[in-house]
């Protein structure tokens, strides 16, 4: 059957809220390309939204897939344990910041493992407040979402949300109110936290800080490391555990195996998911031995949590980052993205800015000679793409950025053609500014 029958048969039995970014139906895929059901081949910039780091169907993860689906499923770890979440629990403790007892806990989604990083926290601290930050997305159960700051589409009609939950301003550079300098900027936004905690909500009201490093659904905006170290300093000093969200940023996109660590920060409690089960649902929450060892026993878990097939995944995945050197290979593409980036931004009056820390490169779309966002050409460029053979997903608040998200290990060769399409693509719908005589 063609995408179009298939669009068809979708409409009569798939819930309208579900979206999806283009009309075609996927039938294989590997490496950095998918292929529909007509036949169509595209270059995959999107990677299952950054969940395919090490390409689609990467033979070992299937392999591992396949022995283990083939001797044990599921049986629930809470009733009937199984080596292997032992063995991926002592891998993630090895590789996660800090050189600290650790304690692991899986589940199946971001979300999920948010909201468990939650529980934890309150449950250790004795405190209800989790304060998250601007432009930051944490998942789309009611925790998360209540965390998570783009209201529309996400949170529009599904209030009322968690009580207790603040939501505090964090450094967005290119939109920066304070037009300070990048060291004074950083340190009046944590002094700004600071005061936010002590007038306004009561330090001894918050359980957690919440953050990405590199904010996802929010626009590829990294967090300057002065402001993580300064987060830091404010946990320590005030009892607060500082929740470090790693679903989209970790496992080597930026260059380092956790986003983290370029502010040479330790959490107390690190969120993974996306990449960690090579696209086999699973997530993690790593943290402190003291503050999860304190957690009444039965109170966090999940059926499904940890099954020993996405396991098994996780455990090719995690061989592959460390014996590949993935980070250093998100490097490299991402210098050569972000160089492209940077000759478009010169040649485009509308892109406003280009961002980036290693492989996550972001094009911010705006109004030719302002800083008004603009989504119509953002989706006109998506679009465009598309026609060339190129697949790209949108992010910001107001989607006017495109991220570009392609497999860690994608080739040289591959990642040319597919830049080449994006540059076609905005060849096709921008104008380039103007030159004086």
């Amino acid at each position: 059957m063609d995408n179009r029958t298939w669009l068809e048969r979708r409409q009569k039995v798939v819930a309208n809220g579900i979206s999806s970014a283009f009309p075609v139906f996927i039938d294989r895929a590997e490496g950095c390309w998918v292929t529909d059901v007509e036949g169509n081949r595209y270059l995959d910039f999107i990677a299952g939204i950054g969940v395919q780091s090490l390409g689609h169907n990467r033979p070992e993860v299937v392999k591992a897939i396949q022995t283990a689906a083939s001797s044990l499923i599921h049986t629930s770890f809470h009733t009937v344990m199984y080596p292997r979440y032992v063995t991926v629990a002592e891998r993630l403790v090895a590789l996660t910041p800090g050189d600290i007892d650790k304690r692991v806990l899986f589940v199946n989604s971001g979300a999920e493992a948010i909201e468990n990083a939650f529980k934890i926290s309150r449950q250790y601290t004795g405190r209800p407040g989790i304060v998250s930050f601007t432009n930051g997305f944490h998942g789309r159960t009611f925790g998360a979402l209540t965390a998570t700051d783009k209201n529309r589409p996400y949170k529009i009609g599904f209030g009322p949300f968690l009580p207790d939950v603040y939501r505090l301003p964090s450094p967005y550079c290119y939109r920066c109110p304070l037009k300070g300098s990048p060291s004074e900027c950083h340190q009046r936004h944590v002094e700004s936290v600071e005061a936010a905690l002590v007038d306004t909500i009561g330090v001894d009201q918050v359980a957690a800080f919440v953050i990405e490093p590199v904010q996802g659904e929010g626009g590829f905006i990294p967090m300057p490391n002065e402001f993580l170290i300064g987060l830091r300093r404010l946990c320590d000093q005030y009892g607060i555990l500082l929740i470090d969200d790693e679903i989209q940023a970790g496992l080597g996109r930026t260059g380092k195996l956790w986003a983290i660590e370029h502010a040479g920060v330790v959490p107390d409690l690190l969120v993974t998911a996306k990449a960690l089960g090579g696209g086999l649902p699973l997530s993690a929450v790593v943290g402190r031995a003291e503050i999860l060892d304190t957690i009444a026993k039965g109170s966090i878990g999940s059926t499904y949590g940890g099954n020993p097939v996405a396991l098994a995944a996780a455990e090719a995945v995690l061989d592959l980052m460390v014996q590949e050197n993935v980070p250093q290979q998100a490097m490299a593409i991402g210098e050569i993205m972000q160089q492209h980036a940077i000759q478009w931004q010169r040649k485009f009056s509308q892109i406003g800015d280009v961002r980036a820390l290693g492989a996550m490169v972001a094009l911010e779309f705006v109004q030719p000679g302002t800083e008004e966002p603009d989504k119509d050409t953002c989706q006109a460029v998506i679009q465009a793409a598309f026609r060339q053979g190129l697949l790209l997903t949108k992010a910001g608040l107001e989607d006017n950025v495109i991220r570009l998200l392609p497999p860690l290990t994608i080739g040289h060769e591959a990642l040319s053609e597919g830049l080449g399409r994006l540059g076609a693509a905005l060849e096709e719908i921008l104008s380039p500014k103007s030159v004086k005589a």
